[in-house]
């Protein structure tokens, strides 16, 4: 029996067995093996997850030792699939198996396909396609990545292949392809389709006989040759015997919309190919009335129903900020009126507009817009995400509302408020990335750099809010301290100043902006920040790291670290200077003694103070009673400088003192 293909199941135990008796096709890890790429069909690098099969000249020069190897494996998961296992294993163990070897080793399956049998169609046999992109910038191979996600919803099992290093005899055996090819220059295939053209050309009428294909093609209506490649390829693989399922839809540079309506049409005609390679093109509509949901779909007794989200009306009374420039007024509109309770408060704002007052403002948009965010009875939301009956209680049969404009910000005109401020605090932390040298990894697509996924996870969380702006206005410190960054400026800056790709120099210069006056230590609480939906916990954690940090970094030195440090406890209190100190050292030598216990004497003769300067000022009083007078004269009592900064302090980090 002539072997079809090699693949490794999970569990290796990494014992070296397979590698010393085929290494020319084996390659053992520290933590798995896998087949090389350069001995697989599609030249992968994904440790042989797909089930690739092996070039034929692979299995034909060691076909004796991959069964070796696989006799040798001590946990058997080096599986070989040979020629008479394929039609009883297929489906089980290797789908990918029967679309990518050569032809002379292909089983095919054989499917009966009802003409109305819709589901039998879309699941059973070789659902494979192939997607060939050809591309200069990029586009290509987006749209290619695109497509194959798609395929999933059209019963198809995407596989996308770069044209560059593609074994052009492998597309035989392939039932469904679809090229996307962009043109380069005048004309001409992209730098990574050029050695695959000029196989293609080569090869023999027929060859591609049974290979059902469709193709789209990128190109610029300013050059001549408009969208040339693909009209190559199209032209080309119907000259070797390959049905065009498809039209080619030659796209100009605003390409999205014109791709969007090929694949929908690609697709299904792809899907509409069997299991043994016949089209049943009456089929193809039904595929896309399935797809779009329609009656085909799963609705029903078996399937997904939507949901009646409608509510009954309620009475609404609800008071909207009014402001407005010209006449530099102030002031608040009510109105009383029933509406659907299902309504989000940016559908209300749009009927109140509508209906009742045409020159009221506030920013509209899509339901998430980032920019539309207002405060309902206190409340920071979106107001496209919040339903009308969920963002308060009623009471007496009414709801209530007081809807004004997002606090910290200049008003423009009524709820409009400007965000100007947030972006020019955004631009003074230069928030561009400086990279650095770090270590990388050969891929197909060229060398990309690594990075621990609970890395990447943790910086993409820190910055992964909604709105920028709804969270800047969180901050209870914002509205007052003109100066202060805000937290949606600090998120960023410290999310970049973890990330690993960062340059050491960049992280120098991020974390002094942290450390600034301006930077984390200004914000006075996080509990407002974290009291916020969605991300408001992960950035109040973020940023309650990043004041730890810049306080660990200064050594708690300044007048922050030294509140911190020393007088908090009396200072959250009382707003003064540690009155308990003081105190107990102005009852004499009784009192010295009980400091002495206490740690405070200690702490003075060691020269700290809060302003700096000389704590002792007469050596007498340590002796002459009553004690404490001439120590400290010109701090009793007397009222500390920003006290709400270091009661801030304190509440995030009490605990670690």
């Amino acid at each position: 029996m002539a072997i079809v293909s090699v693949y490794i199941e999970e569990g290796c135990i990494t014992c070296d067995a397979c590698e010393e008796t085929l290494p020319e096709v084996f390659h053992v890890t520290d933590d798995t093996c896998y087949i090389k790429a350069d001995v697989r069909l599609d030249g992968g690098y994904d440790r042989n997850e797909g089930k690739a099969a092996l070039k034929p000249e692979t299995l034909s020069q060691f076909q004796d030792d991959l069964l070796d190897a696989a006799d040798g494996c001590p946990v058997d998961v080096i599986i070989v699939v040979e020629g008479g296992e394929v039609e009883a294993t297929v489906e089980e163990e290797v789908p990918a198996v029967v679309q990518e070897v050569v032809p002379e080793t292909v089983v095919e399956e054989t499917v009966e396909v009802a003409g109305d049998d819709l589901e039998q169609l879309l699941s059973a046999g070789d659902r494979s396609l192939a997607i060939l992109f050809g591309s200069q910038s990029g586009n290509s191979e987006a749209l290619a990545a695109k497509f194959a996600k798609q395929a999933s919803d059209y019963g198809l099992q995407g596989t996308v292949y770069d044209m560059d290093g593609f074994d052009f005899a492998s597309l035989s055996a392939m039932k469904r392809v679809l090229i996307v090819c962009s043109t380069w220059g005048e004309g001409e295939m992209p730098d990574n389709a050029e050695d695959l053209w000029q196989v293609a050309k080569k090869s023999s009428p027929g060859s591609l006989n049974g290979v059902h294909y469709s193709v789209l093609a990128l190109g610029d209506t300013g050059y001549e040759l408009f969208c040339e490649s693909g009209k190559d390829w199209d032209e080309q693989l119907e000259k070797l015997g390959a049905t065009r399922l498809v039209d080619r839809v030659d796209c100009d540079v605003d390409y999205e919309s014109m791709a969007a309506a090929w694949a929908v049409d690609s697709l299904a005609a792809m899907a509409a190919v069997d299991g043994t390679g016949v089209f049943h093109e009456d089929m193809v509509e039904a595929i896309k009335e399935y797809v779009a949901g329609g009656d085909e779909g799963a609705d029903g007794e078996d399937g997904f129903t939507v949901p009646d989200i409608s509510a009954e009306s309620i009475q609404a009374e609800i008071s909207i900020f009014r402001y407005d420039p010209e006449a530099a007024t102030t002031g608040s509109d009510t109105w009383i009126c029933a509406m659907p309770g299902h309504l989000s408060l940016l559908e209300a704002l749009r009927t109140i507009k509508s209906t009742h007052d045409g020159s009221l403002s506030f920013r509209d948009g899509a339901s998430d817009d980032s920019t539309t965010a207002i405060c309902v009875n206190g409340r920071l939301v979106l107001p496209g995400l919040v339903r009308l009956d969920a963002v308060a209680p009623t009471r007496d049969g009414t709801l209530r509302l007081r809807i004004d404009p997002l606090p910290g910000f200049d008003v423009i005109r009524d709820l409009v408020v400007d965000h100007w401020s947030m972006e020019r605090r955004r631009e003074s932390t230069e928030p561009w990335m400086v990279a650095a040298t770090r270590e990388g990894t050969a891929t197909m697509q060229g060398n990309i750099g690594l990075m621990e996924p609970n890395v990447a996870t943790a910086l993409h969380s820190i910055t992964d809010f909604g709105s920028p702006a709804l969270l800047q206005a969180s901050s209870d410190a914002v509205p007052h301290a003109n100066g202060y960054l805000g937290p949606a400026v600090l998120a960023s800056v410290w999310a970049r100043r973890n990330d690993p790709r960062s340059s050491a120099s960049s992280v120098s210069g991020l974390d002094e902006i942290l450390a600034s006056s301006n930077g984390i230590k200004a914000e006075t609480d996080l509990a407002s920040i974290r009291r916020q939906n969605g991300s408001g916990l992960v950035v109040s954690e973020a940023l309650l790291d990043a004041k730890t940090h810049v306080l660990e970094r200064d050594a708690f030195n300044g007048r922050h670290g030294k509140h911190v440090w020393w007088y908090t406890w009396t200072l959250k209190s009382s707003g003064k200077v540690n009155d308990t100190v003081l105190y107990r050292q102005v009852l004499g030598p009784i009192g010295l003694l009980g400091n002495v216990t206490s740690g405070v004497t200690a702490r003075m003769m060691t020269g700290f103070s809060r302003t700096g300067g000389d704590m002792i000022t007469d050596m007498l009083a340590f002796i002459a009673p009553p004690a404490g007078i001439g120590k400290m004269p010109r701090q009793f009592n007397s009222s500390v400088n920003n006290h709400h900064e270091v009661v801030a302090i304190f509440n995030e980090l009490d605990g670690r003192f």
